[in-house]
């Protein structure tokens, strides 16, 4: 069972051996958010997302999702996922 999850793509490898949350972007600019998570991962799908928009359940260790309130600052810490 160890071994199926090694079966990722480098991609996916970059996120799961690397950071996987940034509380400290928390209050600070999506955009700017957006840029330093693509910075420290790169190859990681990232994405501003307004609050309360409708977003799929589904985990993946392809993307980063940013949610900005309606002033554009971040308003919970992005993680992967």
């Amino acid at each position: 069972w160890k071994h199926g999850h090694n079966n990722i793509n480098n991609k996916n490898m970059n996120a799961s051996a690397s950071k996987t949350s940034w509380p400290e972007l928390v209050g600070k600019n999506g955009e700017e958010a957006k840029a330093l998570v693509e910075k420290e991962l790169p190859g990681v799908a990232v994405d501003v997302i307004p609050d309360g928009s409708m977003v799929t359940m589904d985990y993946r260790t392809d993307r980063v999702r940013v949610f900005a309130n309606s002033k554009g600052k971040v308003i919970r810490a992005p993680q992967v996922g």
